[in-house]
């Protein structure tokens, strides 16, 4: 896969809508069939989605996890509960501006109405919306998960579980959607704006898509959450062709009286939504209410409404940021070819899965004079695609010549005597000369890849032992805490860098004056972590919290040397030697037990707990590991809390936050755990206002709506879909 430079700064919009073919509607496949030909982004490279278990079968075993209380789903209990449980909101029907509709001009055709509105009608009702509590989650799940009546595997799933029928469509739910009449998503897009396409049948007049899955089994259903919203929504169509609004709203209301009859059995309760069109043109979005509009009708991002495409993005810029690692010697992503960035470096090694060992290029660059030349288009192979032991000594000779000849052009240097062969072997003394006056200066050098990070770790790894004397796992640490690099490496990495490790230190100049019993003895001395590293560390999303799987958890040594002392674990528990928990400390282990990855298992009850434990760590000057099984979904979530508590960040910007940081592993938040996140949003904004009675400020609401939030994670989440 060719390396792929990450956009910065950002051009015209290229929505993240754009993953999806909106010529037909979003389902199951078209989200999972990678093939289809789409208008998508390019994804970054190696990035993947872990299977993520549910956990156990449901039997009756001692591990089996309890599921939520089943009196949860009971209305009333349920307004008892929050009055004295401060993560609980009451369960009372969300308020629209929109409802009833009594105020606005009312068309009729036949036995359907739509009824006009303005733009300031659109932009009140988006944020009257943002500020309503939503309805707790055990009041719309299972629901949400999708629940076909075919499906019977999901089904059965979750009623053996919850021990009653779960189809009924929740009667507190009344959502806003907004509706492009045309589909065009690409420009002139409001907030949350989705096409028709997404939730109306195409060909058919005026009906609702069949949203949930037909069959297969799934707590990660993202992709049918705008189209369930729909149909529980109040909606607005608008765009500048007023005849396509209006025939656009008559289908639309057509389908909601359809959809009503459909469901005419759960009786009264069962709120009535209607349809709106905006009779304003969309420059009036463009002229008054700009904090509403995404996509303005030139087609490029206003930066008013978060974009989560982008935003993963810039987090990851952010996080993987050039950084010198030795002297003159700079690690981070592909700049902008053309850029200021790019022009300040005097070489650029590009390290990818095209790239080749080819240490002559370097030689030939110190060896003639620069004349302010800028050396862009060399390259490296991937981290991860030289495997020990089928690596020859060629391509061990061309990584040892390779950092080599960086430490000469980064120090203005030339070895004292070089015996080249032309066809790949270089010989060259540890002795260095200075050149002389004018011949030679210290270039400033730039090892880089697409995200900073995968693909530039083991030659970066390789260069600052090599650079700096260290044995290849004290190399491996401090480039992780000292330098404050964030990196992924390969189990293969780890093989072929510790084969090379006699050989880096033998030729390092920094070891020049040891024998080789010294730098054996530097080899052979390996920490008891470093046995067990499978090339990746945990993910450090704070300075003092860190996201990883079992396997880090089940490493207490490596914990230690990355300065984590202690350990939270999430529904699943570390497994340590005799002896281990003692030294350790039980204080600084905090298990949350009966937390499975199944849709059903709360978490939100947990967060105070976990968070509590996670700052007693931070006061205490240390880190804390946070883990479950795989480090994806339970794990993330309440990383995620945290930084949304930590950072006063929004629960879009707080995900994707956590999503950089967690490198090659795309983090899974299941929908009952994203839902609950969003509601923690709610709780954080209501608690800062009650904490601040002086402030005049209004509370914001929520940043985005759960059925944009869900749509964009499907969306990013598609390029990596197997």
């Amino acid at each position: 896969m060719a390396t792929i430079a990450l956009p910065r700064p950002i051009p015209p919009h290229r929505s993240s809508a754009d993953i999806v073919d909106l010529t037909s509607p979003i389902t199951l496949e078209t989200t999972l069939d990678t093939q289809q030909t789409t208008t998508c982004p390019m994804s970054i490279p190696n990035k993947h989605i872990p299977a993520c278990p549910t956990g156990p079968p449901l039997v009756q075993t001692p591990n089996t996890p309890p599921p939520s209380p089943g009196r949860d789903d009971d209305d009333d209990h349920h307004n008892i509960n929050s009055k004295t449980n401060n993560h609980r909101y009451d369960s009372r029907r969300t308020s629209s501006i929109l409802y009833p509709p009594d105020q606005f001009p009312r068309l009729k055709l036949g036995p359907v109405s739509v009824f006009e509105v303005d733009a300031d009608d659109v932009a009140a009702a988006i944020h009257h919306t943002a500020k309503q509590p939503l309805p707790d989650p055990s009041q719309v799940f299972p629901w949400f998960h999708g629940l076909h009546p075919s499906n019977h595997m999901q089904q059965a799933f979750f009623i053996a579980r919850k021990k009653k029928a779960l189809r009924k469509t929740p009667c507190c739910l009344r959502g806003l959607t907004v509706v492009k009449a045309d589909g065009n998503l690409c420009e002139s897009r409001l907030k949350g704006a989705i096409s028709p396409l997404e939730f109306m049948r195409p060909g058919v007049d005026g009906e609702f898509i069949e949203m949930d899955p037909r069959e297969g089994f799934s707590v990660r259903n993202f992709h049918i959450q705008a189209a369930k919203t729909a149909v529980t929504s109040d909606i607005i169509v608008y765009g500048d062709d007023a005849q396509v609004v209006q025939s656009m709203g008559w289908k639309i209301a057509s389908a909601q009286a359809k959809w009503r009859e459909k469901h005419r059995a759960q009786g009264p309760k069962l709120p009535e939504y209607n349809t709106f069109i905006c009779v304003a043109p969309f420059t009036e979005f463009d002229k008054r209410y700009n904090e509403v509009v995404a996509v303005n009708s030139s087609g490029v991002l206003t930066g008013a409404v978060l974009d989560f495409f982008y935003q993963e993005r810039r987090e990851m810029y952010a996080m993987a940021k050039a950084s010198e690692i030795s002297k003159n010697v700079w690690l981070g992503p592909t700049p902008e070819p053309g850029s200021e960035e790019e022009n300040q470096y005097d070489v650029l090694i590009e390290c990818s899965d095209l790239g080749r060992l080819n240490p002559g290029a370097l030689q030939a660059i110190a060896e003639k004079s620069h004349n302010g030349v800028k050396y862009r288009d060399l390259d490296f192979p991937s981290s991860g695609s030289i495997s020990a032991p089928t690596w020859s000594h060629a391509e061990a000779d061309g990584i040892l010549d390779t950092c080599q000849w960086i430490w000469h052009l980064a120090h203005g240097t030339l070895p004292a005597d070089t015996d080249t062969d032309f066809e790949g072997d270089y010989n060259m003394s540890d002795t260095c000369r200075s050149p002389e006056r004018g011949d030679l200066r210290p270039r400033k050098i730039l090892i880089h890849c697409a995200d900073g990070y995968t693909e530039s770790t083991m030659l970066a790894i390789a260069y600052f032992g090599y650079s700096t004397g260290r044995p290849v796992a004290d190399a491996w640490l401090d480039l992780h805490t000292v330098m404050k690099r964030n990196f992924f490496a390969y189990p293969t990495d780890v093989s072929l860098l510790t084969s090379l490790a006699p050989r880096l230190l033998r030729e390092s100049p920094v070891c020049i004056d040891k024998d080789l019993s010294e730098i054996t003895a530097m080899v052979q001395n390996e920490p008891k972590w470093f046995a067990s590293l499978d090339g990746s560390l945990p993910s450090r999303v704070l300075d003092y919290m860190y996201l990883g799987n079992l396997g880090h958890a089940n490493n207490p040594d490596l914990l230690k040397a990355l300065g984590i002392t202690q350990i939270l674990s999430v529904g699943e528990t570390a497994m340590w030697r005799e002896g281990d928990l003692e030294e350790w400390g039980a204080d600084n282990v905090l298990v949350i037990q009966g937390v499975q990855d199944n849709g059903i298992d709360p978490l939100t009850d947990e967060f105070e707990k976990c968070l509590e434990f996670i700052n007693r760590g931070r006061r205490n000057g240390t880190a804390t590991l946070v883990h479950c099984r795989v480090g994806v979904s339970r794990s993330a979530t309440i990383c995620i809390a945290e930084v949304m508590r930590s950072l006063d960040m929004s629960f879009p910007r707080a995900y994707c936050f956590v999503r950089a940081r967690r490198l090659n592993v795309i983090i899974q938040p299941h929908l009952r755990f994203a839902y609950e996140l969003l509601k923690w949003e709610e709780l954080l904004q209501v608690t800062r206002q009650r904490d601040n009675p002086a402030s005049e400020l209004e509370r914001a609401g929520r940043e985005l709506e759960w059925g944009e939030i869900a749509r964009e994670i499907a969306l990013m989440n598609r390029p990596y879909a197997r």
